[in-house]
């Protein structure tokens, strides 16, 4: 048996703790080991901070709006929906032994560098250090940019079962 799911999530802070707990209730319910379960859920956090951070422009969204805004853009670009800097992708799939989850923005993307050989980061700069956790806590992570316009941040980590989990294979 295998599960996955898929969040469109605004670009906004509380939208990474929401993201972290829909994974590891799932996890928990599956009945993943609960190291595996930190692991995951600390990776994912970080992509999502990343995300929420460099996503895309925030010079068009709605911070402080009234009642029912929703983080449109206000002055929306020729070729760009409302929320493509809005909003960013987490999937999350667990199949059997592997979790694979990704995370995707409509930002910038990766610099070549970072793209085609992951550096770490000097221990003083704070730009990269996410990435640099999320390479520690996965088994095989892929930082890569989506044709056109935006960051995809994949990790796989094999998955421990507790005795008696629903989805062990």
């Amino acid at each position: 048996m295998s599960i996955w799911w898929s969040l469109h999530l605004r670009r906004e802070a509380a939208s990474v703790p929401l993201a972290r707990r829909f994974l590891l209730g799932t996890m928990e319910t599956a009945g993943v080991d609960p190291d595996i379960c930190f692991d995951l859920s600390v990776a994912l956090s970080e992509a999502c901070a990343n995300a929420v951070e460099h996503g895309g422009d925030r010079s068009g969204l709605v911070e402080h709006g009234e009642p029912g805004d929703r983080g449109e853009r206000t002055d929306p670009r020729p070729g760009t929906s409302p929320a493509d800097s809005g909003q960013y992708r987490v999937t999350a799939y667990l199949d059997g032994e592997m979790c694979r989850i990704e995370v995707a923005d409509s930002g910038p993307g990766f610099p070549a560098r970072r793209e085609l050989t992951p550096a770490p980061a000097p221990c003083v700069a704070e730009s990269g250090r996410g990435l640099d956790l999320i390479e520690q806590l996965a088994d095989h992570v892929q930082f890569g940019n989506r044709p056109g316009r935006g960051a995809v941040v994949s990790f796989d980590k094999v998955l421990k079962w507790r005795e008696g989990a629903l989805l062990m294979v």
